[in-house]
């Protein structure tokens, strides 16, 4: 691999990214056709990537940071559709894509064309997420598509496992498929909670934020290869040690967490970037790799406009099938109970308790809307798991001959990976657009407004607290100044300002002291599902950048 290409690449994706941020276009489709236009100059080179750097240096961290910033309970309370669509319908394409494509390709053997359907069959919904971030989808999308993203690559790496072996008559842990899936699921799962709770003990005794934010950087490279050589899921290693640092990521300073923000925000910016620009470099050196294997170009891109057709249709029928059983699940269920008074009135009383102690409604037998569906069934873009899978297939089998079909798989994989990008991605904002979702701002203000009621209830009663057993040598006029900024403190955490500076340490100290308060009131309650997770973690980042303001304050005087 050449380094100076590489950073080349780098700087010039990071370029593009920066040009079509400012222009209010989609960074991933820049950069694609700029890269694919780039490949076409005359000299240009091969960008020599191998897939052992996309699986376990790119692949890695983008997963772990999207973990970390996803709440554990909104995971679970959308946990059926999540697993439909990452797992169930993974493994539905596969076979799609594998029956399809021995049917229509002459000497293709039903196991070669089960690999490229798990290739091409795990979608990458980090471009989706960003696009519905940005238009406002309502927050239950958003949950299932980021939830999608990271179980969806562990499901297909396995199934590419399990046919690599099969084809090239390798070993594998387990012969039976099965039990293959279940051992890497649940070791990489365990394995990635232990190295996750571990990260959290140690971090306790660093108490230093650079250390720390290395620490977490560290991690996820570890939990990838440490599975990996157990021959478990390294990508729900990844996941399920973000899931815990991320749990409890409220005990460390706010240094670290602010500096760990920014840090993999910078990370998902160059990796994604890295991503699409390799995406469009290679698409030339693609059809050259099919003029080498002797292969006739026009039919087999032929086959990768089929295949693309294929799992663009494949995820609609799949969504609409679950929103349907969800809607018919509801339908029965009203009808079996309408007739009991008696039920009725229990789950009129059951959501009037949780409305009293501020908990979000229960979305039991909860179907997603049409409109909905629609953007999840639209959100198929292929990606980074795509094209690292492709690049992993080996070059030949364990008798030494030829890999069947690699060069085939791989065209079809860049076929399918971009095509879905261009055709889906650029449609996708138009798409919601037309759709006139709800925005989430509602329901984000009432999260926002049960968030500041707790808030509300510490700063009261730690104001209430010094006032009435002042600590010695605080003037009487100090506290009643400290009761009426306890009230505006909160109001300033809605505003995410911080309230006017004090010319007093001793006032600063306990401005300290209502800021952890109001910290751990929130954690408790959300620990204990009564807030809203992400209106939860949105309000402990203001009070971490209003504790950073005034330990400012207090390190300036000394």
């Amino acid at each position: 691999m050449d380094i100076v290409l590489l950073f080349a690449v780098l700087l010039g994706a990071i370029g593009v990214t920066a040009l079509a941020q400012r222009k209010g276009l989609q960074p991933a489709l820049i950069i694609v056709v700029v890269g694919f236009a780039v490949s076409f100059i005359p000299g240009v080179p091969r960008l020599e990537v191998s897939s052992a750097l996309i699986l376990g240096v790119v692949l890695p961290p983008l997963l772990y940071s999207a973990a970390l910033n996803f709440s554990v309970s909104s995971f679970l309370r959308n946990l059926r559709p999540i697993l439909g669509l990452g797992v169930s319908l993974v493994i539905i394409t596969a076979i799609a894509v594998g029956f399809v494509a021995s049917a229509i390709v002459p000497g293709l053997a039903l196991g070669t064309a089960i690999l490229l359907g798990a290739v091409v069959a795990p979608p990458d919904a980090v471009t989706a997420a960003a696009i519905g971030k940005k238009l406002g989808l309502p927050r239950r999308v958003m949950d299932i598509l980021t939830g999608e993203s990271l179980v969806n690559d562990a499901a297909a790496l396995t199934l590419f496992t399990i046919a690599v072996s099969a084809i090239a008559g390798t070993h594998t842990l387990f012969a039976n498929p099965v039990l293959l899936f279940a051992y890497a699921a649940i070791v990489g799962a365990l394995l990635g909670v232990a190295l996750g709770v571990s990260a959290n003990i140690l971090r306790r005794y660093l108490r230093n934020a650079g250390l720390e934010t290395v620490l977490g950087i560290m991690l996820p490279f570890a939990a990838y290869f440490i599975a990996e050589r157990l021959e478990a899921s390294g990508v729900l290693a990844v996941v399920f040690a973000a899931f815990a640092v991320g749990g409890a990521n409220n005990r460390v300073g706010y240094q670290t967490r602010l500096q760990e923000k920014q840090v993999w925000s910078s990370f998902d910016v160059l990796l994604e970037a890295f991503v699409f620009a390799y995406m469009g470099l290679q698409l030339r050196f693609v059809v050259g790799d099919v003029v080498e294997a002797k292969l006739p170009v026009g039919l087999v891109f032929a086959l990768g406009g089929v295949i693309l057709l294929l799992v663009i249709l494949v995820r609609p029928v799949f969504v609409y099938a679950l929103y349907a059983q969800g809607a018919l699940q509801k339908r029965g269920f009203d009808k079996r109970r309408a007739g009991s008074e008696r039920f009725r009135q229990r789950l009129e009383r059951a959501a009037a308790t949780r409305r009293n102690r501020g908990r979000p409604p229960r979305r039991d037998f909860e179907p997603m809307t049409v409109p909905e569906a629609v953007v999840v069934s639209w959100a198929g873009m292929r990606g980074v798991v795509t094209i690292a899978a492709a690049a992993a297939i080996p070059l030949s089998t364990s008798t030494g001959e030829a890999f069947p079909g690699r060069a085939l798989i791989q065209a079809v994989a860049f076929t399918v990976a971009v095509g879905t990008l261009l055709l889906q991605g650029a449609t996708l904002p138009a798409l919601i657009r037309r759709l006139h979702l709800p925005p989430d701002d509602a329901e984000r203000r009432d999260n926002d407004a049960r968030v500041l009621e707790v808030v509300r209830a510490a700063s009261g009663t730690v104001a209430a607290e010094f006032t009435s057993s002042p600590p010695p040598g605080i003037p009487p006029e100090m506290l009643e100044q400290f009761r009426v900024l306890a009230e505006q403190h909160t109001k300033a955490a809605a505003r995410q300002e911080g309230p006017n500076p004090q010319d007093s340490g001793v006032f600063d100290a306990l401005l300290l002291t209502l800021l952890q308060a109001q910290r751990e009131a929130v954690i408790a309650e959300r620990n204990r599902g009564t807030l809203d997770p992400n209106a939860a973690d949105r309000l402990i980042e203001r009070l971490d950048y209003q504790e950073a303001a005034v330990a400012s304050r207090i390190e300036n005087r000394l």
